[in-house]
């Protein structure tokens, strides 16, 4: 999956419905809407046939649909995978909004998911039955489709974190692979020492990895309840982190490469960027990107913030949704579940996808996976127990995408000037506030 959060809406407006009076998405043309749709309604629309359009990115479900159209060969299957990032965004909210051409099935990454649903602008699974499958799936993908009863799409992929470290580099210079952030900075410092032209890390501000940072931390910066939103980045949990990560910006300890950059991908196969800290979606990106140092890198727990602690955090991931503009609903849901809930997850593991069902990571054939890329590490074991700790009452803010758009204002100037990472997330804090009660929320801080 080569999905990123900090690939995220830069400079794109909000749905004009997020106005929160508006009702003009939370239309259908579908009389069932809210009912409870039958197991046996789903199997006579298969039987029925048509056609259901598919807009998502992700390449795997390209053999998914050719299955489910063999499967039900009455169901033709139009998959729209042009776009990706804020085209794809910015196509469904014009969709949404013109209340013309919404596809019957979108993706929709975990982050963005409850400004869609807010602005009513997806439908509730749970009268299709979704809500009895929380138990398929890891807390946090679960956590971020669904809000009390509701279900607004099923978990599609996650990215538990991990750290990924050239091992090369580390045995090299005779030290230890940290299992801390205490720890990892003491790692930093010795590595750049030994050859300054290594770092232990690039970073150069990224809301998505930060965010990921404040959930292991313990932070929860964003508080939801409808309409009513808290922001507030002064936290124990976030105060950790500042503390840990200012030290490693103070001292020039990572490189300021930003990155998917072809530096980036340089930095990665040279070993002067030495550890990655990311979801576990990334190796298939290492053996297209890194080829050349197949067999130098391995995988390694999330650095903990106390010595013994497993806590770790979602850095990525995206889930199936049906527009509630979208035609076809049961083929759509059909679809979505046979996906992401059923045949259709083996398909997408052996092609590569990271999946958010708890059967496939604790299976002995997923966890016993060789990665030749990792020396033939088994590294989905780490990742498997990475996703079962991770907590399961992160908010993401449901207007979200505008508040990673603005990242680089506020918390990117720690990295190119002298403000502090706290006083980057203050202004953060208060820039999103500010949009937020522009938009008719109602903000605490």
């Amino acid at each position: 999956m080569r999905r990123k959060t900090s690939r995220l809406l830069r400079g794109i407006a909000l749905l004009s419905t997020l106005a929160l009076g508006a009702t003009a998405c939370g239309g259908s043309d579908d009389d069932s809407a809210g009912k409870a749709v039958s197991a046996s309604d789903i199997q006579a629309a298969l039987k029925k046939g048509g056609t259901v359009t598919v807009w998502s990115w992700e390449p795997t479900l390209k053999t998914v649909a050719a299955d489910f159209q063999k499967k039900y060969p009455k169901v033709k299957i139009n998959l729209v995978s042009e776009r990706s990032g804020d085209k794809h965004y910015t196509a469904l909210s014009n969709a949404i909004s013109a209340e013309k051409g919404v596809p019957d099935v979108a993706q929709v990454e975990y982050f963005a998911v409850s400004q869609y649903a807010l602005t009513k602008g997806l439908s509730d699974l749970a009268p299709f039955g979704a809500d009895k499958l929380a138990s398929k799936y890891t807390p946090g993908p679960w956590n971020a489709v669904s809000e009390d009863k509701a279900v607004y799409g099923l978990p599609m992929d996650s990215g538990p974190m991990a750290m990924f470290y050239n091992k090369k580099v580390f045995d090299k210079h005779k030290i230890a692979v940290p299992t801390t952030w205490d720890e990892y900075v003491d790692a930093a410092r010795a590595l750049h020492k030994a050859d300054p032209k290594v770092y232990i890390a690039n970073d150069a501000g990224d809301a998505g990895f930060t965010t990921s940072m404040l959930w292991q931390a313990g932070s929860r910066p964003y508080q939801v309840d409808g309409t009513n939103v808290k922001i507030d980045f002064a936290d124990a949990g976030a105060k950790k982190y500042t503390d840990t990560w200012q030290k490693l910006i103070d001292e020039k300890l990572v490189s300021p490469i930003n990155g998917w950059t072809d530096d980036w991908y340089k930095g990665l196969g040279d070993g002067t960027i030495a550890t990655l800290t990311s979801g576990a979606w990334m190796p298939a990106n290492f053996v297209t990107g890194v080829p050349n140092a197949a067999g130098d890198w391995r995988a390694a727990p999330m650095p903990a913030w106390a010595k013994g602690e497993k806590a770790s955090a979602e850095n990525g991931g995206s889930s199936l949704t049906l527009p509630s503009l979208g035609k076809n609903k049961e083929l759509a849901y059909a679809f979505v579940e046979y996906a992401n809930s059923g045949d259709g997850v083996q398909t997408r593991v052996k092609q590569g996808a990271f999946p958010a069902t708890t059967a496939e990571l604790q299976s002995s054939e997923f966890q016993s996976t060789k990665f030749e890329y990792f020396g033939g590490q088994e590294a989905n074991k780490i990742f498997a127990d990475s996703a079962a700790n991770v907590a399961d009452d992160w908010s993401y803010l449901p207007f979200q995408q505008y508040a990673n758009s603005i990242f680089n204002d506020t918390v990117g100037k720690a990295y190119v000037s002298g403000t502090k990472l706290s006083d980057g997330l203050k202004s953060w804090q208060d820039a999103s506030v500010k949009y937020g009660e522009e938009q008719g929320f109602t903000v605490e801080k």
